[in-house]
């Protein structure tokens, strides 16, 4: 694969999901390309699944913006789910620090809510969260 050289200004934002962590840059880019380039490699290698690959560029879609802009993003944790879904919040935070007028449409579709969820933690004298041991009479 060849190297993008990626100087000058970025926009830059993170996103999480569960344990995953998503540091998106955006360069504005006017060969209209839109590259991102996940960990070294080439999104669509590291996202192998059409799914996935559609929820990162749901973002890009609606905001009408798809082809301006070369993403270098840093993931860490989680599995792949998650960290498509960091990612997709991570590219619309970077698309408002760019723009501040696409925070509302990006906000209708729900693109800059942060899933809460995660996995509850183990708690003494059980066996999982919530899960106890088999109770028995004698």
């Amino acid at each position: 694969m060849k190297e993008i050289s990626l100087k000058g200004k970025y926009f830059e934002a993170v996103g999480r999901r569960k344990t995953s962590t998503a540091r998106v840059r955006l360069y504005p880019d006017e060969g209209n390309k839109n590259v991102i380039t996940v960990n070294g490699k080439d999104f669509k290698i590291y996202f192998p699944t059409a799914e996935l690959r559609h929820r990162i560029n749901q973002v890009l879609d609606n905001s009408e913006i798809k082809s301006k802009f070369t993403a270098s993003v840093l993931l860490s944790g989680g599995g792949i789910h998650s960290q498509a879904d960091a990612l997709r919040l991570g590219i619309a935070r970077a698309l408002i620090a760019h723009d501040a007028e696409l925070r509302k449409p990006l906000k209708k579709e729900g693109f800059l809510k942060r899933d809460p969820r995660a996995k509850e933690r183990r708690k003494f004298g059980l066996k999982k969260a919530r899960k106890a041991p088999q109770w028995s009479k004698r």
